[in-house]
């Protein structure tokens, strides 16, 4: 687990706002958005689509630029630090999932999940003993040198869990991470997900239709209008996953 900050969110919003123009109109996405995810917590973000999560995500992941507002990631300004420093960052303090893997499909299962290491110019034999030690944790020991297409969707989805938490990052951020998966594959995945953030500490934040899914998390956030709010218990299980 990343033990170079110990102190406050780990990943937070303040008055963020997110509009550009299309077909000469300003269109706003988000309006003065607030959270601050703290150490080891558990967050769902539901609404409709086109409500603005997946874009609330990008900017927590320091892939977008805000209009106004801030995002801080591990104590840091992101709009701050330079592009090599908030790619930096990035690589240290937050890991990524999405609703596609994203593997690349020259490399070996046990290489995609090393890749992180690799960039950040660790070595190779470390790098490999790390993703390999990710792997095994996620039951995929048997596929290491298979490539991206010769494993199932569920096994190429748990790859990308493996990648995403190599670097032992505070937070992994996570769009529609179970959303291209049936039922069952989805429910695996599901419990992957919780046992890791149960065993490293590692905060999550999904952006998700499911609330099955949502369910299963510490708090769940609606975005509705560009605006970000907690459902009460009583909603969440009631399933109120629209805006």
């Amino acid at each position: 687990m990343n033990d170079t900050y110990l102190g406050g969110p780990v990943v937070e919003c303040r008055a963020l706002t997110r509009s550009f123009t299309d077909a000469g109109h300003r269109v706003t996405v988000l309006r003065g958005v607030n959270l601050a995810v703290a150490r080891g917590e558990r967050v769902a973000i539901v609404g409709t689509s086109g409500a603005g999560k997946s874009s609330l995500l990008h900017l927590m992941g320091g892939l977008d630029t805000p209009t106004s507002g801030q995002v801080r990631v591990a104590g840091q300004d992101i709009s701050r630090l330079s592009g090599g420093e908030r790619g930096r960052l990035r690589n240290r303090s937050l890991g990524f999932v999405y609703q596609f893997h994203h593997l690349l499909p020259e490399f070996s299962v046990v290489e995609n999940v090393a890749m992180p290491l690799l960039v950040r110019r660790e070595g190779v034999h470390r790098a490999r003993q790390k993703a390999t030690t990710l792997l095994e944790r996620v039951g995929l020991t048997s596929r290491l040198d298979h490539k991206p297409g010769e494993i199932s969707g569920g096994e190429r989805q748990r790859v990308a869990i493996a990648r995403a938490l190599v670097n032992d990052p505070l937070c992994v951020l996570a769009d529609e991470p179970t959303g291209n998966l049936d039922p069952a594959t989805a429910d695996s995945v599901y419990q992957l997900m919780m046992r890791l953030n149960r065993d490293l500490g590692t905060s999550i934040v999904t952006v998700t239709h499911d609330m099955d899914l949502a369910r299963r998390m510490d708090r769940v956030l609606r975005m509705s209008g560009g605006y970000l709010e907690e459902l009460s218990p009583d909603d969440v299980r009631a399933g109120s996953a629209a805006g």
